[in-house]
């Protein structure tokens, strides 16, 4: 009983950090709630109030780090933040928006001296990772926006993380420097080439300690793989894999190969007249590599074992809750189709969000959820105006 009273704790705060956004799930650690919380509110812009006089340097210092976050009546579409991310350890936090920029942000370190600062999140390293495309086959626009996010656990003093649009995903390198090399032999102190008329003896480089500089590079760049958007996707605990999620496909690759991938679900019918839903996600099994969980826009969740067949057509199990007859509508459709999934942080719960609720399922329980919170409900009385103003998942 204790167990699942600090889950449920866990999953009520999870909600009210992402109060406000109806598509994404994060299942969080308790001890790091509070920084969770603090970190939303300078994603939004929102500066805290400082506690006192002597604190008026340090929130102007904070002001100029942050100035990318422009007032709300000079932000333009491009910087409307579509997907956030944690690392595994709550340290860095990773926000890209419309415009395909991608921000990181660090925690502050924790002072004594200074508790009101515990948590907050200031700007570590912004680059911009995709720019908008046009495919001329099918003279189709490909827009920038960053769609997901996900973090490679770390391994060494760089951190990796996988963003992508539309249509391609790219794996980046984030790393430090603080260290040049200067005492070239063939390249003077300014980085011209000397003449070798003028080298009269080997000199033998040495590195130079400067400021501090975070660099972000591309390390992959995964494409043409996807006729239709990605909507998701998921790093494998193997460290070596990944999967991205259209709306029809599932496709697995290996994150050191970039010119191939294999696809494990296809749901695309013969006929196109014969869909009756989509993929809307996709989640790999914390713990068990060939374990993944894909979502449905008929409210469903399929759970697939890779060892079964190449091609998981068929799933192992199959969650869904009955509807009752006597509370469907024309919009039933609509609020049961289910935006993001999340397998617990142990693998033994699935987290689902539709339009209205968040749901916990057991997965020894395919029947029924284990829980049910009412998170947006009071998007009920308005469902009619919403969808007359096509404005539903605005």
């Amino acid at each position: 009983m204790a167990q699942w009273v600090s889950i449920q704790y866990v999953l009520l705060c999870a909600i009210r950090i992402e109060v406000g956004a109806i598509t994404a799930l994060r299942w969080l650690d308790v001890p790091r709630v509070v920084d969770g919380i603090c970190a939303s509110i300078i994603v939004t812009g929102s500066d805290p109030e400082p506690a006192d006089s002597s604190m008026e340097e340090e929130s102007d210092t904070r002001k100029i780090n942050n100035s990318f976050l422009r007032d709300q009546n000079y932000a333009t579409e491009a910087d409307i933040i579509s997907t956030v991310e944690f690392n595994s350890s709550g340290e860095l936090l990773a926000t890209g928006d419309k415009g395909g920029r991608v921000v990181v942000f660090q925690r502050e370190q924790e002072s004594k001296s200074q508790p009101q600062r515990r948590g907050e999140y200031n700007v570590y390293s912004t680059f911009q990772s995709h720019e908008p495309e046009f495919d001329y086959l099918k003279s189709l626009e490909i827009e920038e926006k960053i769609n997901k996010i996900r973090w490679l656990p770390q391994q060494n003093a760089a951190y990796f993380l996988l963003s992508t649009n539309d249509k391609t995903v790219k794996l980046w390198k984030i790393s430090e420097r603080d260290k040049r090399p200067e005492g070239y032999n063939l390249k003077d102190d300014d980085g011209r080439i000397r003449s070798p008329s003028t080298i009269t003896s080997l000199r033998v480089p040495v590195l130079q300690p400067m400021d501090l500089m975070v660099e972000a590079t591309a390390r992959r760049v995964f494409s043409n793989a996807h006729t239709y958007h990605i909507n998701s996707i998921s790093v494998n605990s193997d460290l070596q894999t990944f999967i991205s999620t259209d709306d029809l496909r599932v496709n697995l690759w290996n994150l050191e190969i970039t010119d191939r991938s294999f696809n494990i679900v296809d749901i695309k019918p013969a006929n196109m007249e014969d869909l009756t839903e989509v993929i809307t996600s996709a989640e790999f099994h914390p713990q068990q590599c060939h374990t993944f969980a894909y979502s449905s826009s008929k409210g469903s969740i399929r759970l697939c074992d890779m060892r079964q067949a190449a091609l998981c057509d068929k799933h192992c199990k199959y969650f869904e809750e009955p509807e009752d007859p006597s509370t469907r509508s024309f919009f039933s459709e609509i609020i049961s189709s289910i935006s993001d999934v999340k397998f617990s942080h142990n693998g033994r719960y699935l987290m689902t969000r539709d339009y209205l609720t968040v749901k916990v399922w057991d997965l020894q329980m395919e029947n029924k959820p284990l829980e049910t919170y009412q998170v947006s409900f009071h998007f009920m009385d308005f469902i009619h105006l919403l969808n007359s103003l096509k404005i539903s998942f605005s």
